[in-house]
């Protein structure tokens, strides 16, 4: 089978993240079950490789790049799973910190496709999903190569994610918990908290990022129902950034027996929160047996790679992007910028993604009084268009014009820039993976079926 084929294959299933449903009605109920009955055709894999789960808002990616980088400096054979990709879906399946080969990613769509048609013609609980698919193939993936930790993001919530078919991980995490998803999770941090808490089991240490109260109370009673040790990185460890430049920041984190020096090469204060939740799973995990060392974890931080996310594309005129796609992700851009990436001008390129708070993001946005915004729109079937992304911040008293590709957009930004002037790509993942396609002369990979009809190129 081609990686074209697989592609295609995958992409005829019910498809939620993309707002596609196939050849099916998507409006059916939904639980862990058909999961477990598609991995246990497979040999249940997920039971084999000893695993860390992470969940949360905001920063739950980050997390789970830095302790696969991590386990890998640690002298671990590390899988990583987490979404969406930024440029091709084989970069959701991680060996070592590198995407899985198109070969290898054929060859998985390939073994597991007759157990999904078999499971497809009969099953009450309805057709397996695109999520579903790839997390089996990861599962599939992380034991066929013999991994010695599996790393699983949440793809979203916790509860009812596909991830959380696995029974007893090493550690859980929750990074912090703000509205986003409401539609599907519940529009109260609580109500949120309760679905990411989802994920906690027995036997595993659970860390938690700064929490609102409301959220922390949901954690800590989750925790002590399945009796487990919980560990608040604001209470455990006090960190502070010492110093910072475009390629990266220097933190200082002080615990309750030792005090680290990280260098780590990604920007934003967020990060200091996230490098302690990483600290905290090694603590924990070195009591464990957990493999994760010290020695590693120093590396494996210095030398963690997660684009996207207050990402230095250009340094003249100085171009950024950020897949920030809620509120408090925009807010928290706002809070660091002018000590991370020092500018005169701000010149916006935003685009937003339906099924998310744009009105809440553009607000924050507005806030950063940039000279201009560049409103546009990715291939991802869900964008709102330009010119509704142009009037919400027109509204809001930015000048704002159009431009319907992210390349233009960008090219715009740029001829409007000056030589100490910032470009921020703002508002969806997707916007900032087309920006870093356009500036690095990354090929796009296409999907004419589902996607825009500006785009032009297939793979």
């Amino acid at each position: 089978m081609s990686y074209r084929s697989a592609l295609q294959r995958l992409l005829s299933l019910t498809d939620f993240e993309r707002g596609t449903a196939g050849q099916v009605n998507p409006q059916r109920r939904y639980d862990l079950s058909r999961m477990d009955r598609l991995l246990e055709r497979l040999g249940n894999p997920h039971l084999q490789v000893p695993a860390i789960h992470i969940t949360g808002t905001k920063g739950k990616g980050s997390v789970s790049a830095m302790l696969s980088s991590i386990g890998q400096a640690s002298s671990l054979k590390t899988g990583l799973y987490t979404s969406p990709h930024l440029h091709t879906f084989c970069e959701r399946i991680q060996l070592n910190n590198e995407p899985i080969s198109e070969d290898m990613f054929a060859a998985l769509v390939e073994q597991i496709w007759p157990h999904l048609e078999a499971m497809n013609a009969s099953d009450p609980d309805g057709p397996v999903t695109t999520f579903e698919m790839l997390t089996a193939m990861a599962f599939l993936c992380f034991h066929q190569e013999h991994c010695e930790l599996q790393v699983l993001e949440v793809g979203l919530g916790g509860k009812l994610d596909a991830t959380n078919v696995i029974k007893d991980p090493k550690a859980c995490v929750i990074t912090s918990i703000s509205l986003d998803h409401t539609q599907v999770l519940g529009d109260t941090v609580e109500a949120i908290a309760r679905d990411k808490s989802g994920i906690i089991k027995p036997g595993a240490v659970v860390v938690t990022a700064p929490q609102q109260p409301g959220a922390l109370r949901i954690i800590e009673r989750a925790a002590a129902r399945r009796g487990v040790k919980l560990v608040n990185v604001a209470n455990r460890y006090r960190a502070t950034m010492v110093e910072c430049d475009l390629d990266g920041q220097t933190i200082f984190v002080a615990g309750l027996d030792q005090e680290y020096r990280i260098r780590l090469p990604l920007l934003g204060r967020h990060q200091i929160e996230n490098v302690t939740c990483a600290v905290g799973v090694v603590e924990e995990m070195q009591t464990r047996g957990g493999g994760l060392t010290i020695a590693g974890m120093i590396q494996g931080l210095a030398q963690v790679q997660w684009p996207a996310r207050l990402e230095v594309l250009q340094r003249v005129p100085l171009v950024v992007a950020d897949g920030a796609h809620n509120p408090y992700s925009m807010r928290v851009i706002g809070e660091t910028l002018q000590d991370y990436v020092p500018h005169n001008k701000l010149f916006l390129i935003a685009g937003l993604t339906k099924g998310h708070d744009g009105d809440g993001i553009v607000e924050q946005a507005a806030k950063l009084n940039p000279a201009l915004v560049i409103a546009t729109q990715s291939r991802h079937p869900r964008s709102v268009p330009a010119a509704q992304v142009a009037e919400m911040f027109r509204a809001r008293g930015a000048k704002a014009i159009e431009a319907p590709t992210i390349e233009e957009a960008t090219n715009q930004a740029l001829a409007h820039a000056g030589r100490f002037d910032l470009v921020l790509g703002i508002g969806s993942l997707f916007v900032a993976a087309e920006m870093r396609e356009f500036i690095k002369g990354i090929p796009p990979e296409l999907y004419p079926e589902i996607e825009q009809p500006t785009a032009q190129r297939t793979v």
